[in-house]
């Protein structure tokens, strides 16, 4: 019996986690048992999750499966292309410089500011009134 070769990684932004595992394919998408269409109904989410294979040329080469929680659809679609950057290095690491030129590679740092006490949100204060 043969191994079945697969790329397994995991990509992380806000509060979205992606399980990402590429294998050796035609190039189908699997999210969630869903297809990349269902999941993603947004264009934007869709370009930007698939960026990777675009940039790096590999699209219809690799099976895409994904497990995502956590967050809205911005950060699981930026979590699963960060998935699929480091998934692509272990497929092959001569797209590293690629990869890492476009930024897929560097974790997003940004996520949500905590609430403050004496405030409504992070920022938000209440209205000031002088008299």
């Amino acid at each position: 019996m043969e191994a079945i070769t697969e790329f397994v990684a995991v990509g992380r932004r806000k509060e979205a986690v992606a399980r990402v595992r590429l294998r050796p394919g035609e190039g189908s998408i699997s999210i969630n048992g869903r297809k990349l269409e269902d999941y993603f109904p947004r264009e934007t989410h869709r370009i930007t999750a698939l960026n990777p294979f675009k940039l790096t040329e590999t699209t219809g080469k690799l099976n895409l499966l994904a497990t995502i929680t956590g967050g809205g659809p911005t950060g699981q679609a930026g979590a699963l292309r960060h998935g699929i950057s480091r998934a692509l290095l272990k497929y092959d690491e001569n797209l590293r410089k690629v990869l890492r030129s476009a930024g897929f590679l560097t974790r997003d740092p940004r996520s949500k500011e905590r609430k403050k006490y004496g405030r409504k949100r992070a920022r938000k204060s209440f209205q000031f009134s002088k008299r």
